[in-house]
This record gives C-alpha cells, structure tokens and sequence, in this order.
C-alpha cells in the first residue's frame, strides 16, 4: 500500500533571522510581550503562550519559495501579518498538523506560482482530503493554508514523495 504524508511547512529559519530584523515590507521589527497568548506562531506552528516575546511581521511566503526555485508568479505575490517569536524557538514539534481546529482556507499553486484554485475547509476532518484533492492534480506544486477570518498565510504544504508499505 502506498501512502502520501502531508507535512506542515513552518516558515525557514534563513527566513526567520532576517525577519527578526526586517520584515518583507522592509519595516524593522519590534517584538512584544504577548499578555493574553494564543497568537498563531509561525515558526514553531503552535499558538503562543501568555508572556512570550512575540513579533508581528510582513511575510511573503510565495516571493520567498519562488526566489528557490526560480518561479514567477507576478501579481500571485502577496504579503500578509504573520506572528514569529522575536528570538530564536525551538521550531515546531513534529506529528499532527497545526492550527486545525477553524474553517481554513487551501489555497493551491502551480510550479511557475500561479493560483489554480482553493479549497474551503470546515474543521480538522477535511484536512487530509483537501490536500489529497489538491496533490492529485499533478499542477499543484504547494497549498497554502490560512486563516479564513483574515486571509492570514498559516503554513505551507508542498508536494511530498509518496512512502510504501
């Protein structure tokens, strides 16, 4: 039997370092103390804990996977807030994927960063079947998922290679 696993993509720590310093806007960053917690933390993918030093930074996630592989999506490329640690974590904890417990968004994109459609998720049941439609269109190359309620980018997935049993 053969079985794929999709794996949440916390955002690089070449990434991270120079956002701690700049973000994708070209503004510098200043970290704070989360009070309250429960700040969707990209980097280590898990929510923040009350009293941790946090930032809220622009990020663009497509402009950075393209500037890897040489793709181009043009107006596709898009900035958004994303929550960080404002010093270097521990990166996330590997097993289930994050942030499932809200209706998300899977936003699907081809090799050259074109948009090729999204998918509505409502809930944890529908995250395997959502990247199991999405990767069984041989285009998509990733899936952004985000948040519904702001469009905010919570992770990537990108085409994993298939394991046998």
């Amino acid at each position: 039997m053969t079985t794929t696993a999709y794996t949440a993509r916390p955002i690089s720590p070449r990434a991270l370092k120079e956002l701690r310093t700049t973000d994708d806007a070209g503004r510098r960053t200043d970290g704070f103390t989360d009070t309250e917690g429960g700040s969707p933390l990209r980097c280590c993918l898990r929510h923040s804990e009350p009293g941790e030093r946090v930032a809220l930074v622009s990020y663009a996630p497509l402009r950075r996977w393209a500037s890897e592989t040489g793709a181009a999506p043009g107006p596709y490329d898009e900035q958004g807030p994303v929550f960080i640690h404002a010093e270097e974590c521990e990166g996330p904890e590997t097993g289930a994927l994050p942030f499932t417990g809200s209706h998300r968004t899977f936003r699907r994109y081809s090799a050259e960063g074109h948009i090729l459609g999204g998918r509505l998720v409502e809930g944890p049941t529908g995250f395997d079947e959502a990247f199991t439609e999405a990767f069984d269109d041989p285009a998509v190359e990733l899936v952004h998922v985000r948040a519904v309620e702001y469009g905010c980018f919570l992770y990537e997935v990108r085409r994993e290679e298939e394991v046998g049993d």
